[in-house]
């Protein structure tokens, strides 16, 4: 969008926020580049530039607005919405492949030369992936600097700068102050974050109806790796450096993110993956625009607009989850789940709450879930074979896999039918075009909507719908009276609800119920 010169104009002299992450606005005159929204910017039209991320205007010699601070946009929606491979680096990049991993590790998980990657980022986004890392680790700097009491050395190392002199010299240049004046301009008697805590706010593209986001969430729990606590969807994750857990509660204008780490390190890739996980990067009025056009979607649409699709933190963890649940009700899902947490996750400490245990790794029940399980052989096999294609490096459930091929490779292995491929491909993959016509719940929301309820009839009406058939999914499941569709009542209880939208949708036999 940002090389259509009238359209940005047009944006930025209404200060529209709908556009915030879509491009960056950099005014020529001062130096300082901005999001579109930004209430104190009025410049010339012969005065702006705009950028395609906050990488590319830094590389052109702009530094951050202090007021909209643009670093903190939500993120562009293309990178969620798209499976090509700048998009598929845009989600490692911000999982924090390149600080790990370094550029060389990027390109091989992309299964591409460096240089290929290279030049892609550099057409489409006018950055590299160094420096599109580089404004990535300026903006946990910030973060670190204006809501910890660390040492300045101890920020450095934790946004991941290979020394001090780098660190002060890219906060300098993006920020244009010193890190200690940047720390100095917090308001007086903001309280820092404890040791190995933080709090922060979450921003979204409005509207979100967080009532089947959260709803769902809860009402899946697994015990000890996930539970509703005081208002807020609480889980443990799986880090790089150590495990961590956070609480996420839903705002009107932010999502509360309180995250407590082992290792400073691994904070922008747990904001990423808190993100990814409640789905905050979508664009629900493109969404919204397109469903609404069908006038039998459109009375739903308008009456919750902006519903999200509920992902995951760990995509090895949901695949398991998912077999787990083939056949059986849910709540003997969870079961079986909480099991395999008792006996194999890894122990954290939750002063705050009921969060026991990490999920166990695909290495670790590769050794001893599929035998230990109480459920049929041929589903031992499927959980068996699923773990050795994780375990082995064939099957690619992370940020940057290509979705088609994980798809194929799902479709392979023995147990894997239609639905639960779908289902992963929604939840675990993130492709917002996963479409589940077989499922039952579906079929009896269109069937009271007068939509076709055969299978083949409704994917071929939900044509129109592309490439937002995952979102209509979730407009049609919120038709039920089910509690995935509303915010749990009991804020103080950890929910064990044995439901789930397959609970009530009857999913086929051939493959059973999600988790």
């Amino acid at each position: 969008m940002h090389t259509d010169f009238d359209a940005c104009v047009r944006a930025v002299q209404s200060k529209d926020s709908r556009f915030d992450g879509w491009f960056f606005t950099a005014v020529l005159t001062t130096r300082i580049y901005c999001r579109p929204s930004c209430p104190a910017m009025s410049p010339k039209a012969e005065n702006m530039t705009f950028y395609p991320s906050a990488a590319a205007a830094q590389q052109a010699g702009f530094r951050a607005c202090k007021r909209c601070r643009p670093d903190a946009s939500p993120g562009s929606p293309q990178w969620n919405e798209r499976a090509d491979l700048v998009a598929r680096a845009m989600r490692l990049i911000g999982d924090g492949v390149v600080d790990r991993e370094g550029v060389p590790g990027l390109a091989s998980r992309l299964g591409y030369s460096p240089r290929q990657v290279e030049r892609q980022l550099l057409a489409e986004l006018g950055a590299g992936p160094l420096a599109l890392a580089r404004a990535q680790r300026a903006q946990t700097a910030r973060l670190l600097i204006e809501t910890t009491a660390m040492p300045m050395s101890e920020v450095a190392f934790a946004a991941g700068f290979a020394s001090i002199r780098t660190f002060n010299e890219t906060v300098r240049e993006v920020f244009a102050l010193a890190p200690g004046e940047l720390r100095a301009r917090v308001a007086k008697g903001r309280p820092a974050a404890t040791a190995g805590s933080i709090a922060l706010r979450l921003p979204f593209r409005r509207p979100l109806t967080p009532d089947n986001l959260f709803g769902h969430l809860a009402a899946t729990a697994v015990p000890g790796v996930e539970e509703w606590r005081d208002g807020a969807y609480r889980r443990t994750l799986r880090l790089p450096h150590g495990p961590g857990t956070v609480s996420l509660r839903p705002l009107p204008d932010h999502i509360a993110c309180l995250l407590s780490l082992t290792d400073w390190r691994d904070l922008g890739q747990a904001i990423s993956r808190c993100r990814r996980l409640l789905d905050l990067d979508a664009d629900p009025l493109a969404v919204d625009a397109l469903l609404s056009c069908d006038p039998l979607l459109a009375p739903l649409v308008a009456k919750a607009p902006g519903r999200r699709v509920p992902r995951v933190a760990d995509g090895p963890e949901f695949a398991v989850r998912a077999v787990l649940g083939q056949q059986i009700s849910t709540s003997a899902a969870r079961t079986h789940a909480g099991r395999l947490v008792a006996a194999y996750g890894e122990p954290v400490a939750d002063p705050g709450g009921g969060l026991t245990h990490l999920f166990p790794a695909p290495e670790t029940l590769i050794e001893h879930a599929p035998a230990s399980l109480a459920m049929p052989q041929t589903r031992k096999d499927t959980l068996a074979a699923l773990l050795r294609a994780l375990v082995s490096g064939e099957l690619d459930l992370d940020v940057g896999s290509d979705w088609q091929h994980a798809r194929a490779l799902l479709a392979a292995l023995p147990g894997f039918g239609p639905w639960t491929v779908e289902t992963i491909a929604m939840r675990a993959l993130g492709d917002p075009d996963a479409f589940l016509p077989t499922d039952l719940g579906v079929r009896y929301a269109a069937r009271d909507l007068g939509l076709p309820t055969t299978p083949a009839a409704l994917t071929r009406h939900a044509a129109a719908w592309q490439p937002w058939r995952a979102y209509a999914t979730q407009y049609l499941w919120a038709t039920g009276d089910h509690p995935i569709n509303a915010l749990p009542q009991d804020e103080r209880t950890t929910m064990t609800l044995p439901a789930d939208p397959s609970a009530s949708h009857l999913v086929p036999a051939t493959e059973g119920t999600a988790p």
